[in-house]
């Protein structure tokens, strides 16, 4: 991580003892910390198919708190000190480091975590603690949903917000769509929720494959037999989190060309959209890009990114950003005060300004409504990966999001 927005000394150091410690638990003389200091754990996976999204997420957070606060780190006149933890993407791992944060670096708030199937592990601890966990960007329906608990809130998108705005794209008569994901929480959760919202369309076929797949063939081919045959437009819908990614080897095997068969995909990091130069006029609906939110969030974070890193900010920086904003808005209005009661009814229906736009986070079940952005793929030579041109905003309330926990 880049030490440029790194403005206080004990911050500083907190976060190099965590990041040198990893997956350890932190031993309090090692934060060198006032007693007024509010103290917020992030958990990423740092290590691991998923590191990319992590680090971005860290940046995000960092730059978001830079932002929110204006520059001093502080709310109501109380340092933020913030500590990074490595769940390597282990559940295991990242359910003890949530603990440890809670119970032994007695941290007032807990950020993350990238993967799923870590969030879902976590999810008990914190109404073990009873200590407010923010989700960011672990998209699982089920973590605000029948694994809920009331000290989960979540700025990330969830399974259903990103599957009704691919519906918007995708779900039209005559349309016959196979799927590829992850076989994680992720994947199918995400399966499950792009079935509901496909009214018009068919889907004919699910293919799931473990994340840090390198060999897709065998799954295509799988995809292609079922779909080959079939009247009508054809898609391979791909759901997919991690590196490698299954779209070079879609464009290496030609399936438009060969079988008719177009790739229909959300959006993902930079990296990964540079297969999408390939499949120019690929529509689908995306969380974030740089180029498409028009707000004062989004400017900051883009002239602020590019000043830093010389490079656009990506996917995970804008939920890690997000997130941050959340915290120290929730921390403004209680005017310091930490207390996980007073957060919560702080937060439940609070709306807060973010690169994407408005968020708000729904009284039921903490998720944060929030628009999408439907975009069709242009291929632009100044750009390194295919470009997602916005087709329209689709509207928090037009998503209608269900409503799935138990509370």
């Amino acid at each position: 991580m880049p030490r440029s927005h790194r403005l206080h000394p004990t911050r500083r150091q907190a976060l190099v003892a965590a990041a040198a410690l990893g997956a350890q638990a932190l031993p309090l003389g090692a934060l060198a910390q006032g007693k007024g200091d509010i103290k917020i754990a992030i958990i990423a996976s740092k290590t691991g198919p998923l590191e990319a999204y992590a680090k971005q997420t860290i940046t995000g957070f960092m730059m978001g708190l830079e932002y929110a606060t204006g520059g001093t780190m502080a709310v109501a006149g109380r340092k933020l000190v913030v500590l990074e933890k490595d769940d390597q993407g282990k559940p295991d791992v990242g359910k003890a480091l949530l603990a440890a944060a809670y119970g032994d670096d007695k941290v007032d708030i807990a950020v993350g975590p990238t993967a799923s199937p870590v969030a879902l592990a976590m999810l008990p601890v914190a109404e073990e603690y009873k200590k407010i966990l923010l989700v960011e960007p672990a998209v699982a329906d089920s973590i605000t949903g029948d694994k809920w608990n009331k000290y989960i809130f979540r700025t990330g998108r969830n399974s259903s917000q990103d599957a009704a705005a691919n519906a918007a794209a995708l779900d039209q008569p005559g349309n016959v769509v196979a799927t590829l994901a992850n076989d994680t929480a992720f994947g199918r959760d995400g399966i499950k929720a792009a079935k509901e919202f496909t009214k018009k369309a068919k889907i004919v076929h699910e293919e799931y494959l473990p994340t840090g797949t390198t060999d897709f063939t065998a799954g295509l081919q799988r995809i292609i037999d079922k779909l080959k045959d079939q009247p009508g437009k054809k898609f391979i819908s791909v759901a997919w989190a991690g590196a490698p990614t299954p779209f070079p080897k879609i464009a290496d095997m030609e399936l438009e060309k060969r079988f008719g068969i177009k790739l229909a995909t959300g959006g993902n990091i930079l990296p990964a959209m540079v297969a999408y130069k390939n499949f120019e006029g690929m529509e689908g609906a995306l969380y974030y890009y740089f180029g498409i939110p028009k707000n004062p969030v989004n400017e900051w974070l883009v002239a602020n990114h590019y000043s830093k890193f010389k490079a656009p900010p990506d996917f995970f920086t804008c939920g890690g950003m997000s997130a941050a904003i959340a915290v120290v808005e929730a921390l403004k209005r209680t005017k310091g005060d930490t207390a996980t009661n007073k957060l919560i009814a702080t937060m439940e229906g609070m709306s807060f300004e973010t690169p994407k736009g408005k968020m708000t986070f729904r009284k039921e079940d903490h998720q944060a409504m929030q628009d999408m952005f439907h975009f069709r793929i242009r291929n632009d030579p100044a750009f390194a990966w295919g470009v997602p041109e916005l087709v329209r905003v689709i509207k928090a309330e037009e998503l209608q999001i269900p409503i799935r926990n138990k509370r």
